[in-house]
């Protein structure tokens, strides 16, 4: 089965790809796509839907987009929707997660909560979200050299006290909301669409 994930960040695709055995996963580049997708929904599920629909209309592919946010509860559900561009549009993770730290001070209250949302768009009118989330903590300063955006600074509340750039991958994908937003669509896919697991 071939489905595409509108992303071309290497991390992310890195992350997804042992968790969707029996489908060739297809970048946004692989399917000759290199024009920024719109992002433009006030909401993560708005996104994640609006980037798969741009691709499915453009380039006639099933496609599954994901949008993440972290919410910080002393920060009023902070950075959310923008935590990508949270200090920027650049983009630039470092920067991001100076921002948050700054923002939070001294804040004893470090409560916050990963979330993704995936849409996945395989036809006209055919649309399906899937959701995961993991709840945990925001660590005083940056942690570790793994994973990706936010990961030296959260701190899953199922772990050991470390944050998910401490963690291998397949330690991450045992507790990130990524996978088990992935995971549902795993068994959307196994079910409906005949896919082996």
């Amino acid at each position: 089965m071939r489905l595409c994930f509108a992303s071309n960040n290497a991390h992310k695709l890195d992350e997804i790809r042992p968790l969707l055995p029996g489908v060739q996963l297809l970048s946004l580049a692989d399917i000759g796509c290199h024009e920024e997708l719109p992002e433009t929904q006030p909401t993560l599920e708005g996104n994640a839907r609006q980037k798969a629909q741009y691709v499915w209309d453009h380039y006639g592919v099933a496609c599954f987009a994901d949008d993440t946010g972290l919410e910080v509860d002393a920060l009023g559900g902070e950075p959310g929707v923008y935590s990508a561009r949270y200090a920027g549009p650049e983009r630039e993770a470092a920067a991001n997660v100076a921002k948050l730290l700054h923002e939070l001070g001294a804040q004893p209250d470090r409560r916050a909560r990963f979330r993704t949302v995936i849409s996945l768009v395989s036809g006209p009118g055919d649309a399906h979200a899937f959701s995961g989330e993991v709840g945990g903590s925001i660590a005083a300063a940056p942690i570790g050299q793994s994973g990706f955006g936010y990961d030296p600074v959260f701190v899953p509340n199922e772990s050991d006290g470390r944050t998910f750039a401490e963690m291998t991958l397949g330690e991450k994908n045992m507790l990130s909301h990524r996978a088990r937003a992935v995971a549902g669509l795993v068994d959307f896919l196994s079910l409906e669409l005949g896919m082996g697991s």
